[in-house]
């Protein structure tokens, strides 16, 4: 399976990011074409994003940034929904899982963390269970093993085939948002029925469907990476007691965010978010050590941990949760522009000491070479000469090393 540009002209235009990577557009999975959309550095650790049953990845946004300041985020549209396209039902949560894994190997990520809320976690629960060594971790947002009663999802999916998916928002917005919610941010219901009209109303049926047949309890014992569970205090779909007996059979953490209804991450979009970071991604040492990591490679970073001298290893420590952890991870501004400002201080300043390590690291975050010696170039007119020509050998070395890219 490749990713190749999809037949439907409605579908959004494809685009590369710094380093030929495709950024967004449409995959072929096996069964079905799935619109997707990266965000963050083009490698490192990947996190998954699924969405839940009506909406697209769309309701990430909030999230995005954040993640994105850590990890390679790659978010998926379940197949009948958004830009992918919608099979022939009937659908089971098998189908809807062996599409995201078909994603996978359709882009070339051997493994990835799975976030997903409601229908999303669901999925994610089935990849994780069926294949357990790709798996990473997995968080669940708002979402159960199985999740009755079945006739009531079948009578969904008649309404949704008889008059339409965008017939059921009001409904849907209710459950999703709690009165307070809905009050405080009208903007939402906009935001959602955006994402349910552009449903395919055959596509969200054979999804009720597949809800309506789910059992995935047997499954649960086969997970093996760390899950955390998150519950909207006031989830009428999914309520906190529904989300402990998820937690206690998974053996995991749990997080009930107060005020929050299904669409917890909509909600409380914060709280959410930092929850989502601080599982997925680590606490800030951990979140440090792989921003470090990433930008200044494995054996600059084990080498500077080896170091016998208390002190310096302290320093080291609070570099790594200071300003690894947040600085370099912030979402106003990319790794590939933080590398390219941190180049011109370096050169400004005179710390050549620290210009070869980094110039590695900004080939890591996708600046050329040429890039990389227009802006030694560009110092010697707002810095001076002498700066840039003190840079420029170091600079040329550190790109010979590094060879083609």
């Amino acid at each position: 399976m490749t990713a190749r540009d999809t037949p439907n002209d409605s579908d959004e235009h494809e685009e590369e990011g710094h380093m030929g990577q495709r950024t967004q557009g449409s995959l072929d999975a096996g069964s079905a074409m799935l619109r997707f959309r990266f965000d963050g550095p083009d490698a490192g650790p990947c996190v998954v994003l699924l969405s839940s049953l009506g909406t697209t990845f769309e309701m990430w946004e909030p999230q995005v940034p954040r993640l994105a300041g850590f990890c390679r985020v790659l978010r998926l549209d379940h197949r009948g929904h958004g830009g992918s396209s919608a099979p022939a039902g009937p659908y089971t949560i098998d189908d809807l899982g062996r599409d995201v894994v078909g994603a996978l190997d359709s882009l070339g990520i051997e493994r990835a963390a799975f976030c997903g809320i409601s229908l999303g976690g669901m999925v994610a629960m089935w990849v994780g269970a069926h294949h357990p060594e790709r798996t990473t971790s997995l968080l669940l947002a708002s979402t159960a093993p199985q999740l009755g009663p079945a006739d009531a999802w079948v009578e969904r999916a008649a309404r949704a085939r008889a008059t339409g998916t965008s017939s059921l928002l009001d409904g849907l917005y209710e459950r999703w948002f709690p009165p307070e919610v809905r009050k405080e941010r009208p903007e939402l219901r906009a935001e959602v029925a955006s994402m349910v009209g552009s449903t395919d109303d055959e596509g969200y049926a054979s999804c009720c469907e597949a809800i309506a047949a789910m059992d995935l309890g047997p499954d649960l014992p086969r997970i093996q990476a760390p899950a955390l569970v998150i519950a909207g205090a006031e989830d009428p779909v999914t309520p906190p007691a529904t989300e402990l007996a998820l937690a206690e059979a998974l053996g995991a953490g749990l997080v009930v965010l107060p005020g929050a209804g299904h669409l917890a991450n909509l909600a409380a979009t914060e709280e959410f978010t930092e929850a989502a970071v601080a599982h997925l991604v680590g606490l800030p040492a951990v979140r440090g050590a792989a921003a470090r990591r990433a930008v200044l490679g494995d054996e600059h970073v084990t080498t500077s941990m080896q170091t016998p001298s208390p002190g310096a290893r302290a320093l080291v420590d609070y570099l790594t949760r200071a300003g690894w952890a947040e600085m370099w991870s912030r979402p106003g501004l990319d790794r590939r522009t933080r590398s390219a400002i941190t180049l011109a201080s370096l050169v400004a300043l005179g710390r050549l000491g620290e210009l070869e390590i980094h110039v590695a690291g900004a080939l890591r975050n996708g600046l050329s070479a040429d890039e990389i010696t227009e802006i030694v170039l560009h110092c010697s007119a707002y810095v001076g000469m002498p700066a840039a020509k003190s840079a420029m050998p170091i600079v040329l070395h550190a790109l010979d090393e590094a060879g083609p890219r």
